[in-house]
């Protein structure tokens, strides 16, 4: 734990001395640090975020370093069924499982334009993700209201398109337009829709296919084409588009 925190007050340390703010992980990569982890990120201005920088390429273009990670289910340890407050904060442990918070996302994306993928993980080792080439987040007047669009298959097929122009929803802020609270049905904090979700990656830790209580997992339907299926693993991250 100390050396943990010993890197971290070393990354912050360098990025004060220096005079060097990135407003997000393409800033960090393109200063040379290339290598995956936690950094800090300005996105509003002198108040540092840490967050996750995934800085592996496969090759591809649109997957080369630079990603920031907004969201991340890895194990299980931490509860996602949090209230409003939570959810525009942030929250979890950057190391582990967090969510970015949604003030976070406003500021970073209103200011540039972004591109988004969700990378998935069963339990039986097969991958897959989803590819969006514009993403943005509004404030938090309007709802902090999803703008997605763009999709470019990876094998997980599409289940974030029904959620496009919806608002964020939690168990004590209701602004979907189903007839009762998403959140509270389906035990998570998203965009739901009229008719929830198709993806619920902010819902329980299934650790697998579980279909005791419908879709309050932690699923992306359109890849296993149910609603019970939990993932081992689900990453949202974003990266600017030059």
């Amino acid at each position: 734990m100390k050396l943990f925190v010993a890197a971290l007050l070393s990354v912050f340390t360098a990025s004060v001395v220096c005079g060097f703010k990135p407003v997000d992980c393409s800033d960090v990569y393109k200063s040379g640090q290339t290598v995956s982890g936690i950094y800090s990120i300005y996105p509003a201005g002198d108040v540092p975020v840490w967050v996750y920088c995934h800085m592996i390429s496969d090759g591809k273009d649109e997957d080369k370093g630079g990603w920031t990670v907004i969201q991340r289910r890895m194990d299980g340890s931490i509860n996602f069924y949090q209230p409003w407050e939570k959810y525009k904060r942030g929250f979890g442990t950057t190391e582990g499982e967090y969510w970015l918070g949604l003030e976070n996302m406003y500021q970073l994306t209103h200011k540039n334009k972004y591109m988004l993928r969700v990378d998935l993980e069963d339990f039986e080792g097969r991958k897959g993700f989803a590819l969006y080439s514009s993403f943005s987040v509004g404030p938090e007047a309007d709802g902090y209201k999803l703008h997605v669009s763009g999709f470019n298959d990876g094998g997980a097929g599409d289940s974030l398109n029904s959620h496009n122009e919806q608002k964020f929803s939690t168990f004590d802020k209701d602004q979907d337009t189903h007839d009762k609270n998403c959140a509270k049905l389906f035990l998570g904090g998203f965009w739901y829709t009229s008719g929830c979700h198709h993806t619920n990656p902010n819902g329980v830790y299934l650790w697998g296919n579980d279909d005791t209580h419908h879709a309050i997992g932690d699923v992306w339907y359109y890849w296993k084409n149910n609603f019970s299926t939990g993932l081992k693993s689900i990453s949202m991250k974003i990266k600017r588009v030059s």
